[in-house]
């Protein structure tokens, strides 16, 4: 067709396509007035291909194409409303003969008649139809759905190249399918610009759903008049032929373009986007195809909103069932920022995104394409001055914040969530610069041959234009995009309330906790304060010497020690024996007889730790008050597997003083009496004979096993003369970090009698470090928990200058010892000079 040198690219989007004043020459067009009784006006071609002298406007519709045929017309016009589709009417007869096929509408006053050649068969629609539309029926895949609809157009109808274009929220589109002959360029994935599709094209591709050019070069045949009396054109939005615009001509010309036709895919009443079949020479369609063609892209709007809905159900059922698995793993979360930390791939995975990043508490972790962690604080103070309290998303980040410039390739789109009332924490979403993430599969080198306006209409340069439109843009965020942000951003602040709440419910419980433990702690130094009484006023020996009433007494005190130490260690269970064995060891004196028999019972963590508890008050008790407390008492402890499993234990002192029912039940005898049945469901009780007392205890068979035999006994360690350990080691020095001044002294002075001469005693982790700083001792022993911190930092030090180190602790096993020094080797408190020395010649010795 001639292009039009009035319009250019400066003004296309303000071209008025709807009232060209022509129309393509493959049809003719009759105008007449809203009853279709008299033409007003005409096309060019009318009489030619209608078979009809001139002039024809004027004259009654009737005269012109026969009164059945214009009868059959207005009975058509009937079934449809003003400015609707039009009505239809196929292989209808002419006064001559000849079939046409009609397509008649009204329009602002306008009845308008386009007739065309009839098709080779009326039928053909239908079947069309159904053919297409049984093909795409079952398929339940989105990308399967564009793929083999494509396929099947091209197959059906017969085009060179059919592509699937989908427009965005801003208007610009993309090809998401194609199928094409064999030797033509793939356009797949090829962006362009919202201008290329002007927004008057837009809205006629909404009012009229098929396009169909079957030559880009024809020849306009103009309507006369072009002007109504009153000076109005003629609206052709809902005609068929109604001409191109010459930029849309020029466009398909330098793309070597013969013929096109569109389908509009029309979802929820807006325009989804186009199925475009471009055709390398000229060729049309009947009227009959293109009904075929439009029922089909009725069907497969229909199909792509039914997917739509079902992907939406599914991803909303996904982000329900992971926010709801997070919330119930919340509820073992002791750090909230771990736990979002490792949660952040699967939140990732709830919305598209290339990123994912979460402020917590002043803590900062990421996923994926994120800003530079330096950039981080600057966007968190941006986030506060937008969010407000809500979702806020963005896909050209920069603009809106022009630090993000400095990143724009990796991150050009936020999506922020609030998760707090405190400021700064949030999630955040990222996506990339759209640019960036492009995947074309055409040739980025091609070139077009230039038009009759010059070299300005080709994909590629509309490519150009598109990704010059999106600089620092990324994909913008949709509104279910929003909607799971509300949603992940409600889960979240949920799981923090319930987390906040958990906590005030545990300071509550563990308040309760710790006056429990202060009760029993505070018990259970009495009982030990006042059995070293007993133990120290104790009787000495005829003939004893005070050196040995000394070595006597501290051999018993360390027992006690031991004693105390299984009760604290006893979380990983043991033997009974060997628990009995620690308890009853600090009595075991030339004034009282103990005999323990039983079998090889081991016992599980809950029940070792009842036990100790039980055993630890009924041996005080006798220590204080029953066979222990005086010569010639006697001990025996036995015990036995019963019928049922389970294992009975008994207690029986005798010896002692005359025995009487307490007048009082002290905390300790609560915990004798209560616990084996409260903790382990078992039984135990308590009998005050004058002979002395006896406990009989059942521990059930779940908290127990027997084991074959008992382990042998470790061999015995050669006996070591304290007082001389290191006198062969001369200029031996050992550094000492203790914060308790008595303990610290002691420890001195157990090492300098073993003959070491330079002890140098630091009281705090500072101190200790810049002790090192000037000196290289031989050894150290460090107290590990110190009234301010640990001496975590001094044991790395002394593992960066090899100097080996013990621990020391009065905690159990491993407390504050992270898992990097758990190879180190832990001395307990109280200390005791063979131990220690024992303990310094094993970090000495391999390197003599």
């Amino acid at each position: 067709m001639t292009l039009d040198p009035q319009v250019n690219l400066s003004n296309c989007d303000r071209e008025p396509i709807q009232i060209p004043g022509s129309i393509q020459p493959h049809g003719c067009l009759l105008a007449c007035d809203a009853t279709a009784t008299v033409i007003l006006r005409h096309s060019v071609n009318a009489p030619q291909l209608l078979g009809a002298a001139l002039p024809l406007n004027g004259l009654k519709l009737d005269d012109v194409i026969g009164g059945e045929l214009a009868h059959t017309l207005r009975n058509a016009l009937a079934r449809v409303r003003e400015g609707s589709r039009p009505a239809l009417s196929f292989a209808v007869a002419l006064p001559d003969g000849r079939r046409v096929d009609v397509s008649a509408h009204r329009f602002k006053g306008s009845t308008i008649l386009e007739f065309e050649p009839a098709g080779q068969n009326v039928a053909e629609p239908i079947e069309l139809a159904r053919t297409l539309i049984a093909q795409l029926r079952e398929i339940d895949q989105t990308d399967r759905l564009f793929r083999d609809a494509a396929r099947f157009v091209r197959a059906v109808l017969g085009y060179d190249r059919v592509m699937i274009y989908q427009l965005g929220t801003d208007g610009a589109g993309k090809v998401i399918a194609e199928a094409k002959r064999s030797t033509l360029e793939s356009f797949l994935g090829q962006y362009f610009p919202a201008s290329d599709i002007p927004q008057q094209a837009r809205a006629l591709y909404l009012r009229n759903p098929i396009r169909v050019i079957p030559d880009v070069q024809f020849e306009a045949v103009a309507l006369e008049p072009v002007l109504d009396p009153s000076g109005e054109p003629l609206d052709l939005s809902y005609a068929h032929l109604r001409s191109v615009s010459p930029i849309h001509c020029e466009y398909l010309q330098n793309m070597g373009v013969g013929a096109t036709m569109s389908i509009s895919i029309i979802v929820n009443g807006a325009l989804w986007g186009l199925i475009a079949c471009h055709h390398y020479s000229p060729r049309n369609l009947t009227m009959g195809r293109r009904v075929a063609a439009e029922m089909f892209g009725e069907f497969f709007a229909l199909h792509i909103e039914t997917l739509r809905s079902r992907q939406q159900l599914e991803a909303a059922v996904q982000v329900h069932d992971t926010l709801d698995l997070m919330l119930r793993d919340a509820n073992h979360a002791a750090d909230m920022h771990s736990f979002f930390e490792d949660r952040l791939p699967r939140l990732m995975s709830l919305i598209p995104c290339d990123g994912i990043g979460i402020s917590l508490q002043g803590r900062w972790s990421s996923a994926g394409s994120v800003p530079p962690r330096t950039c981080v604080p600057e966007l968190l103070r941006f986030a506060e001055s937008v969010a407000e309290a809500r979702t806020w998303a963005s896909n050209s980040l920069s603009q809106a914040h022009p630090a993000a410039q400095a990143y724009f390739s990796d991150v050009s789109g936020v999506l922020l969530i609030p998760i707090s009332q405190r400021p700064q924490d949030y999630i955040m979403f990222f996506r990339k610069e759209v640019v960036q993430t492009l995947d074309w599969a055409g040739d980025p080198n091609k070139t077009y041959t230039s038009g009759a306006m010059g070299d300005r209409l080709t994909p590629r340069t509309s490519f150009s234009i598109w990704k010059q439109t999106v600089h620092q843009q990324s994909a913008p965020w949709s509104e279910q995009d929003r909607q799971f942000g509300d949603a992940i951003r409600t889960a979240i602040v949920e799981v923090l309330l319930h987390n906040s709440e958990l906590l005030a419910s545990e300071r509550s419980k563990a308040e309760v906790r710790q006056r429990v433990l202060n009760e029993e702690l505070n018990h259970r130094v009495k009982n030990i304060l006042s059995l070293i009484g007993a133990l120290v006023a104790h009787p000495t020996a005829e003939g004893q010497t005070l050196k040995g009433y000394v070595n006597t007494l501290q051999g018993r005190i360390q027992a006690l020690s031991l004693a105390h130490d299984q009760v604290v260690r006893g979380d990983g269970g043991g033997r009974l024996a060997m628990l009995l064995d620690a308890e009853l060891s600090p009595y075991r004196t030339a004034i009282a007889d103990i005999v323990m028999q039983g079998p090889n019972v081991i016992l599980d963590a809950r029940a070792y730790s009842v036990m100790a508890l039980v055993l630890h008050e009924l041996a005080t008790n006798a220590a204080k008050y029953g066979a222990l407390s005086c010569p010639g008492g006697r001990l025996c402890v036995s015990w036995a597997i019963d019928a049922a499993g389970a294992c009975a234990i008994i207690w029986q002192e005798s010896g002692g003083p005359p025995v009487q029912v307490p007048r009082r039940r002290g905390f300790g005898s609560v915990l004798i009496e209560r616990s084996i049945p409260f903790d382990l469901g078992g039984t135990s009780s308590v009998e005050y004979y004058p002979e002395g007392v006896q406990g009989l205890f059942t521990l059930p068979a779940r908290h127990l096993a027997v084991a074959e035999s008992e382990p042998a006994p470790a061999a015995a360690s050669p006996l070591i003369d304290s007082t001389e350990a290191f006198a062969a080691r001369p200029g031996l020095s050992v550094m000492i970090l203790e914060d308790q001044l008595v303990i610290a002294i002691g420890l001195e002075q157990i090492l300098n009698d073993a003959q070491i001469e330079h002890v140098i005693t630091a009281s705090s982790e500072q101190e200790a470090l810049q002790i090192l700083e000037r000196h290289s001792p031989d050894a150290a022993i460090l107290d590990v928990n110190l009234g301010r911190g640990t001496s975590i930092a001094v044991a790395e030090a002394l593992v960066r200058r090899r100097i080996p180190f013990l621990f020391a602790t009065g905690y159990g096993d491993g407390i504050s010892i992270p898992a990097h020094l758990k190879h180190i080797p832990v001395t307990r408190k109280p200390y005791d000079m063979s131990t220690i020395v024992m303990s310094l010649r094993g970090l000495l010795e391999p390197q003599d």
